[in-house]
């Protein structure tokens, strides 16, 4: 469908495709380089910050068949100030990290999505799809207003003086209301940590809605 939208009305595809590798339960990945009829159109994003849980680091890559496109976006990019130089160091040295360590990571991130969609479906109230890819979850909570909820959760509630920040979804959504309650949240956390966070948000709940 985008491929004939884009062939219709003259655009460009822009393809943020950094999470390709976090795929879980046998589906498959396919980029969008591999539409051949509208290779000309298609931009590929990508970034070192997601795949390699190097956090705040700002080096990335696009890719894209269309010469004269990255022709004009080299300009760009040497009219600008470069990446800092460790995070250049760091990112030429990451085409050394064996081939196994993504079996590894999407193993243990497929251990923290379950762990997560469990508990979430164990919350009255609480409606939830189990994510294939990436390393979030959207879940959408038994209230009216999910950052109205996030930001009690950071000022008024704790566990042991512990508490959950999420993000709220609307911002997620290009229609006007939709995800208003509705939450974004990472599983990125090890596996003990997001047990605890399961229990603060179920228990959290439970509080905001007896508040009123």
């Amino acid at each position: 469908m985008l491929r004939d939208i884009a062939k219709e009305n003259d655009l460009f595809i822009v393809a943020d495709e950094v999470y390709r590798e976090f795929i879980y339960d046998d589906f498959e990945y396919m980029s969008f380089a591999h539409l051949e009829d509208i290779s000309d159109r298609v931009i590929i994003t990508d970034s070192i910050s997601k795949r390699y849980s190097a956090c705040g680091a700002r080096i990335g890559s696009i890719a894209s068949k269309n010469k004269e496109l990255i022709k004009q976006i080299l300009k760009l990019c040497q009219s600008r100030l470069c990446v800092a130089t460790i995070e250049q160091i760091g990112a030429a040295e990451l085409v050394n990290v064996p081939d196994n360590y993504f079996d590894e990571v999407v193993e243990e991130y497929k251990k923290r999505r379950d762990i997560v969609y469990s508990a979430l479906n164990d919350i009255e109230g609480v409606i939830c799809k189990k994510p294939h890819g990436a390393f979030y979850i959207i879940a959408k909570l038994p209230i009216e207003n999910a950052e109205d909820f996030v930001i009690w959760l950071l000022r008024e509630f704790d566990i042991d003086n512990e508490t959950v920040m999420m993000a709220p979804a609307e911002g997620f959504y290009a229609t006007k209301g939709l995800g208003k309650n509705e939450v974004r949240i990472s599983y990125v956390l090890n596996e003990e940590s997001l047990k605890k966070a399961m229990n603060i948000i179920k228990e959290g709940l439970k509080k905001y809605k007896n508040k009123k």
